[in-house]
């Protein structure tokens, strides 16, 4: 078996990426000779628009689904035997990785929910991990975001979030949505 044919069963079975150098070790060829077989793979791919394609990241290579087939993966998902995160643990990751490390309480406190069993759930499936304790009364624990959260992203490295600004509203939009839930608000209308 050729050197890509035997890359292409070990990053198939890998469950997570792959450094080049252990690459080359496992195939006892140059670490050079990899990463040229690595990249002519990966443009392969990408020119034959295959199912799948090869990048490299959060330190190793590692094969994904294209995302040319996301609608496709996306309905796919939907179907009742896909398992997947839900929504409140979507947004408890979030929280995580923006804002760690972080502790259960300041994550159940910026969610307005407890969080505690989705964060045991998230820390179940790898995605966060116990990265401290903080100083302070009651030494809580303080999580963040694991290897395997920025693998299953395709991120290299937490800077490569989006930034949250992107994501929240001008402070004038804030302003006008919350201004009926403030207590002052709702007692001067009152006595109007």
């Amino acid at each position: 078996m050729n050197t890509r044919g035997l890359l292409e069963a070990i990053l198939f079975v890998a469950e997570e990426p792959v450094a080049a150098p252990e690459l080359a070790q496992v195939l006892e060829v140059p670490v050079a000779q990899v990463v040229d077989e690595l990249t002519a793979w990966a443009r392969d791919l990408e020119q034959r628009h295959a199912g799948f394609v090869l990048r490299e990241i959060a330190g190793g290579w590692r094969l994904y689904s294209n995302p040319g087939a996301a609608a496709y993966l996306e309905r796919f998902a939907a179907s009742p035997g896909a398992s997947r995160l839900s929504q409140a643990a979507l947004e408890t990751l979030a929280v995580v990785a923006y804002r760690q490390p972080v502790s259960r309480g300041q994550v159940s406190e910026i969610r307005g929910v407890d969080c505690e069993r989705t964060m045991r759930t998230l820390e179940r499936y790898g995605l966060i991990a116990e990265v401290g304790i903080a100083p302070g009364p009651g030494s809580p624990i303080l999580y963040g975001s694991t290897e395997l959260f920025l693998e299953k992203l395709g991120l290299n490295r937490l800077s490569d979030l989006p930034p949250l600004a992107e994501h929240v509203p001008p402070a004038d939009v804030v302003e006008a949505l919350e201004r009926p839930f403030r207590p002052e608000a709702s007692s001067s209308e009152s006595t109007n």
